[in-house]
C-alpha cells in the first residue's frame, strides 16, 4: 500500500485535486482510502456525492470510545474509503489533535491491514506544516510520498518551500520523501515555467501542471468530481494524466528548500519575464 498526503497553502485546491485524482485512480482499477486531515471535514464531500459525513472527533463525542470502522468510514465514489477527522469545537483544543486520535483509531481499528485491500491511503492535509498534528503523517511514517500544491502565487510557493523544511527535517530519521509539486494553475504570468523552475531548484519535478478550467467549479457545484459529473470532460483527462502521473512515479527526494532571498529572486525573475 502506497501512503500518500498532499500538502500545501490553505486555499490552494488541495481537496479538489486530492479528491478528482482519487477519482482517476479508482477509474485505473486501484482501492483508495481518503483521511481528510482538515478540521472543515470537506476532504471527502465530492467523493460522497456531498454528504455530510461525521468526523472522527464527532463521533468519539457523541458514542464515547465503543467505535466500529462502519462508524467513521463510509463508501464513495467506485468503492472509495471515505474517513472525516474533524476537529474540536470551536475555541477549544488543537485542531491537529484530531488528525492523532483518527490515525490512531483507523490503526487500532484495522483500516491498514492486508485484508483491506488498499492500493493507496491518502492524506488531505491543512495549510503549511505548523503544528505536531499537522506534521504527523510525515513525523511518524503514516506518509511516505508527500505531493505539494502550488500555483504561481507567492504565498503558495513561500508555504510549498516552508512544507519541503519539514519534509527534509523528518526525512533524516524516517522513511518520507517528495514526490513532486502539483501546480495547480491560478493563471499566473509564466507559471508553468516558474514552477518547473522551482522544482529543479527544490530537487524535484513538478509532476503535473492542472490547468484553470471552471468544469472544476461547476462538477464542485453538482458536488461530484470532474470525472464523476462529466466523464469526457476535457478537465477530466487531465485528473486521469495526474493520476497516471502519481501512479507510476518512481521520483521520491529530500528536498533541498530556497533560502528566501532565492525564492523573492525567483519570483521576481520570472514575474518581469515578458
Amino acid at each position: 500500500m502506497r501512503k500518500v498526503a498532499i500538502y500545501g497553502k490553505g486555499g490552494i485546491g488541495k481537496s479538489t485535486t486530492t479528491q478528482n485524482t482519487v477519482a482517476g485512480l479508482v477509474e485505473m482499477g486501484r482501492k483508495v482510502m481518503v483521511v481528510g486531515c482538515d478540521p472543515k471535514a470537506d476532504s471527502t464531500r465530492l467523493l460522497l456525492g456531498g454528504l455530510a459525513q461525521k468526523s472522527v472527533l464527532d463521533t468519539l463525542r457523541e458514542e464515547g470510545e465503543d467505535v466500529e470502522l462502519t462508524d467513521i468510514r463510509k463508501v464513495g465514489y467506485g468503492g472509495t474509503l471515505c474517513v472525516e477527522s474533524g476537529g474540536p469545537e470551536p475555541g477549544v483544543g488543537c485542531a491537529g489533535r484530531g488528525i492523532i486520535t483518527s490515525i490512531n483509531m483507523l490503526e487500532s481499528l484495522g483500516a491498514y491491514e492486508e485484508s483491506e485491500g488498499l492500493d493507496y491511503a491518502f492524506y488531505d492535509v491543512l495549510g503549511d506544516v505548523v503544528c505536531g498534528g499537522f506534521a504527523m503523517p510525515i513525523r511518524d511514517g503514516k506518509a511516505e510520498e508527500i505531493y505539494i500544491v502550488c500555483s504561481g502565487e507567492m504565498m503558495a510557493m513561500y508555504a510549498a518551500n516552508n512544507i519541503s523544511k519539514g519534509i527534509m527535517k523528518f526525512a533524516q530519521s524516517g522513511s518520507v520523501r517528495l514526490g513532486g509539486l502539483i501546480c495547480n494553475s491560478r493563471n499566473v504570468d509564466n507559471e508553468k515555467e516558474m514552477i518547473q523552475e522551482f522544482a529543479r531548484k527544490l530537487g524535484t519535478q513538478m509532476i503535473y501542471f492542472v490547468p484553470r478550467d471552471n468544469d472544476v467549479q461547476r462538477a464542485e457545484i453538482n458536488r461530484q468530481t470532474v470525472i464523476d459529473w462529466k466523464p469526457e470532460a476535457r478537465q477530466a483527462d487531465e485528473y486521469r494524466d495526474l493520476a497516471r502521473a502519481i501512479d507510476g512515479n518512481e521520483m521520491f527526494v529530500i528536498p533541498s528548500p530556497l533560502a528566501i532571498e532565492e525564492l523573492e529572486k525567483l519570483l521576481m525573475d520570472y514575474g518581469l519575464m515578458n
